[in-house]
């Protein structure tokens, strides 16, 4: 089915709202994950609602709790999310971290303790938009872990996504890489399932450490697991998140002997830079136009399904297509939408879709 901007967003605010945020944080935690639809990510949108209510039940994400300064030491900023909304206390502290950075030119955030901070990406155009560059290491805590090491056949990991934003020009669009570092996102093989399609091949391990392509192999005991992205290389960058995001903050890492109460704690380490103190900006905004010019004037390779992209350019195209013709939406996820509307009391029927 395809849902109007318009009708998917009234929904989530209505849910939200009724499991009990305030107006501020419901349209906060809405806006988050509307936007990831609309650009594309339906991993990290309207979809995660389902587990944030499991979460709430069980008192493992607490509405209403707004992220909380641990340490000010000048360019150097922790907070903690007290496992409010993660696209709330994430928010929050990018915009401390944003401010300070204007005022030190460089700034180290560490946020520990947040329930799942959702699309990676936004805390990028957070950034972004106030002319500054980030980098944003993630871990994923009180979970079972679903990745594998590099050649492994049992995870030890969940997806570890990182991301890196830099402003664009007057000529070429901002570059925002956000990516996991498993070779498919959990939430990807939530909407492969849902919308009864097989994942790639190479993407997954059953439980016996046997390839497969069926996304069924991780919602069911014994769980089999997702392989990372670019074999040793995306492992090792899973590792790192673990120590950067999850010791470095305080947080903790995936290792055993910290706890596991089956929801999503996201811990994630930011480094926030204004490029004006490094460089002159003329000469940066030279440079980025044209090594973005050079690198999209390679010829297509001979095996290539679409163009050459620079980061952050299938967002954009998601965002004009999805906005234009609406958001797609498979059956199983929209009839888990109107259950959780239910069981919260809210009414629905005056909700529209089409196809």
């Amino acid at each position: 089915m395809i849902l109007s901007e318009t009708t998917l967003h009234d929904l989530i605010l209505r849910i939200v709202a009724a499991a009990g945020s305030d107006a501020s944080e419901t349209a906060i935690v809405a806006d988050h994950l509307l936007r990831a639809n609309l650009t594309g990510h339906d991993s990290h949108g309207a979809g995660m609602l389902a587990t944030y209510m499991q979460s709430i039940k069980a008192g493992l994400l607490k509405p209403n709790t707004a992220v909380s300064k641990v340490t000010d030491s000048g360019a150097i900023l922790v907070f903690d999310g007290g496992r409010g909304y993660g696209q709330r206390v994430a928010r929050e502290a990018m915009e401390q971290a944003i401010a300070r950075c204007r005022e030190t030119g460089v700034v180290l955030m560490a946020l520990r303790n947040a329930h799942h901070i959702g699309r990676i990406g936004s805390y990028g155009e957070q950034s972004i938009e106030a002319g500054l560059i980030s980098l944003h290491f993630v871990n994923v805590t009180d979970h079972p872990p679903l990745v594998t090491a590099h050649n492994g056949g049992a995870a030890r990991f969940l997806t570890n996504p990182i991301c890196f934003a830099i402003p664009g020009t007057d000529k070429t669009p901002p570059a925002l890489l956000d990516m996991a570092t498993s070779k498919v996102a959990l939430g990807k093989a939530r909407v492969a399932l849902y919308a009864g399609k097989q994942l790639p091949e190479g993407s997954l391990i059953d439980a016996d450490g046997q390839p497969t392509t069926d996304p069924r192999v991780l919602m069911a005991e014994p769980r089999g697991a997702l392989r990372p992205c670019g074999a040793y290389t995306g492992y090792g960058i899973a590792f790192f998140c673990e120590l950067l995001a999850g010791a470095l903050t305080g947080g903790g890492t995936m290792q055993p002997g910290n706890p596991r109460h089956g929801s999503i704690v996201n811990n994630m380490l930011t480094i926030v830079i204004d490029p004006a103190r490094l460089v002159d900006l003329a000469f940066l905004r030279a440079e980025i136009d044209a090594m973005t010019a050079y690198v999209l004037s390679s010829p297509p390779a001979a095996d290539a399904d679409e163009d050459i992209m620079i980061a952050g350019e299938p967002e954009r195209r998601a965002l004009v297509k999805r906005r234009k013709e609406g958001i797609p939406m498979d059956d199983n996820t929209w009839k888990e939408l109107l259950a959780i509307a239910a069981d919260l009391g809210v009414k629905t029927g005056d909700l529209q879709t089409k196809g």
